[in-house]
Parts: structure tokens; C-alpha cells; sequence
């Protein structure tokens, strides 16, 4: 049997005493926190949904610190005093400082933040931006590795970036010959190895260490909030793009 949690074991905010799997957040002041991610808590606190029912100085709190429209219904409000302990489906658990600082990480891995990081939309589908600074919690499927650009990184791998451009597209040159070979019949993906992320310029990019995507859910909200203007033809190209890459997933 491990170690059995109590108040008097959890010291400071850190992950769970020989558990990289659990954090706890000494709470005194509040933090928002991705909904789902609680796991238990000591001591008296509340949790108030972004999309009602807020009030006073919380409200304008939301207000001013969480730019983030499309994601409000994925977070809460953790007020009052105590340890709470968050998780996130067994995968490994980091806590990050940014000191004036603007980063951009993958919606799936971020779990909590406190308010004085401001959070944005990325430009870039599935992705936020933090910038302030503040503590701020994320998951990831395996340990976090730090990169200095330039570098070249798989998409699933990403975490996120700090303090550098956003990075371009890079195709590899047999898949562009492959696709202009087919006259651009298809668009699917063969081995995973030939698109990547182009990071250049510098700063520092979060990889983590799988291929795993934690969830892209948050993606296809993105591609269902900008379908609304396109028109009959178009829709109809997208339809025949996501039957195409549906056979591809199936004959793998």
C-alpha cells in the first residue's frame, strides 16, 4: 500500500508525495480549472461553471482574464481554501511558472492555471495562449522535453511553445511528390512522418515524449465553429475529405 494522504502530507502546491499522476493545489485564492480534472479536496471550496451564475469580483475576473470563448464550457472556478487534488486520466502532471511570459500549449493539456495568466484562442486550431505571469498545470502522455528551435516536431507530440513564432507547416518531399503525383486526389497520411511542425527563430517548444494525442475533441469544435459560412460545394468537398481519411483509419 502507498502512502495515505492527509492535509498534514500534502506540503505547498506539488505533485502527490511519490505520484506524478496527481497535483495538489494548496488553494487560498482562486484558479480556474479544467472541469473533470478534480479528483478529491480537503477543506471548504466551490466550483463555479465560466458559462453561469457568476457574480462580482469572479465575474470580472472571467471577464478580464479568459479570451477564450470557444472553451469556456471546459473550465470552472475553484474558490475557497484547502488542498485540491487534480488528475487527468493517469497521465503525468507538470507545474509551470511563466514570469511575464506568452506561451501557447495544447488545449487537451492544459488542466488549470491561476488568474494572472491571461488565457487567448490561438491562431492555431486546438491550441491556447497564456500570457502573464503565474502557475499553470499541464498533462502530458509521458515526460515533457524542452527544445531550443530550430527544430522540426511530429504534430501529436507538441505540447506547446514559449516565447518563439508560431510554426509553419513542413511537408517532407516524397509526400508532396506522392500527392502531386495522385493530382491531388487524396490527402491522407501514410506513415505519420511527413508532416511536422517547423519551429524556427527562439525560444523553447514543450514536446512530449509519445505520439499520442491527448484528446482532439477540442480540434473538431474548432473545424464546427467555422463550417456555418461555407457554402453547398464546399461542404460537399469536406464530406468527401472525411470519408476519405475515415477508409484511410480503417485499413490500417
Amino acid at each position: 500500500m502507498g502512502q495515505i494522504l492527509t492535509p498534514a502530507s500534502l506540503n505547498g502546491s506539488d505533485n502527490l508525495p511519490d505520484n506524478g499522476y496527481g497535483y495538489c493545489i494548496d488553494l487560498t485564492s482562486p484558479w480556474f480549472i479544467r472541469k473533470g480534472a478534480m479528483i478529491a479536496y480537503y477543506g471548504q471550496m466551490e466550483f463555479r461553471a465560466l458559462t453561469h451564475g457568476l457574480m462580482g469580483h469572479t465575474l470580472q475576473m472571467v471577464a478580464q482574464q479568459f479570451s477564450a470563448p470557444l472553451y469556456m464550457g471546459d473550465y470552472s472556478v475553484a474558490e475557497g481554501v484547502g488542498k485540491l487534488i487534480i488528475g487527468d486520466r493517469g497521465y503525468d502532471i507538470n507545474s509551470f511558472d511563466l514570469d511575464n511570459g506568452n506561451l501557447t500549449i495544447r488545449a487537451a493539456n492544459l488542466l488549470a492555471f491561476e488568474p494572472g495568466l491571461a488565457l487567448n484562442q490561438s491562431i492555431v486550431p486546438g491550441f491556447l495562449t497564456l500570457i502573464g505571469t503565474g502557475k499553470f498545470l499541464a498533462s502530458s502522455n509521458g515526460p515533457v522535453l524542452f527544445a531550443e528551435p530550430p527544430l522540426r516536431v511530429d504534430p501529436e507530440a507538441l505540447v506547446g511553445w514559449a516565447d518563439c513564432p508560431s510554426p509553419s507547416h513542413h511537408y517532407d518531399q516524397a509526400w508532396i511528390t506522392s500527392f502531386v503525383a495522385a493530382g491531388a486526389a487524396r490527402l491522407g497520411i501514410n506513415s505519420g512522418e511527413e508532416r511536422q511542425f517547423d519551429f524556427t527563430g527562439t525560444g523553447t517548444v514543450l514536446i512530449q515524449s509519445s505520439e499520442k494525442v491527448l484528446d482532439d475533441s477540442i480540434v473538431v469544435r474548432t473545424i464546427e465553429s467555422q463550417i456555418f459560412g461555407i457554402s453547398p460545394p464546399g461542404l460537399q468537398r469536406l464530406n468527401q475529405t472525411i470519408a476519405s481519411q475515415l477508409a484511410e483509419q480503417q485499413r490500417r
